[in-house]
């Protein structure tokens, strides 16, 4: 089983940075993908980035692609999401989610652990 403690969130300005982190208990860590998520006030919860288990390989939504970065520290047992030149858009609270399974699956309920949230607010 993983525990999963994200943190980071914060207000910003928009084009302002923000760096999360995510946290994960338990020896298996190298054995998950991971996954940061977003939801916004009144929207789905959707899919943000996604890291390997290497962390050789990332995907990440259109909507992010060329300001997100992602990120993991098998060492630290630590997943990141670099944020940059962030908008309004980008306010929702963030999640971290880890998947054991096979593949480069997006789907929310292709994840099997999850944190509470970090909360992320950008101004304009």
């Amino acid at each position: 089983q993983v525990q999963v403690v994200e943190s980071g969130g914060g207000l910003v300005q928009a084009g302002a940075s923000l760096r999360l982190s995510c946290a994960a208990s338990g020896r298996t860590f190298s054995s998950y993908a991971f996954a940061w998520f977003r939801q916004a006030p009144g929207k789905e919860r959707e899919f943000v980035a996604r890291v390997s288990r290497s962390g050789a390989n990332t995907y990440y939504a259109d909507s992010v692609k060329g300001r997100f970065t992602i990120s993991r520290d098998n060492a630290k047992n630590t997943v990141y999401l670099q944020m940059n030149s962030l908008n309004p858009e980008d306010t929702a609270v963030y999640y971290c989610a880890a998947d054991g399974g096979i593949g480069r699956r997006i789907g929310v309920r292709d994840f099997d652990y999850w944190g509470q949230g970090t909360q992320v607010t950008v101004s304009s």
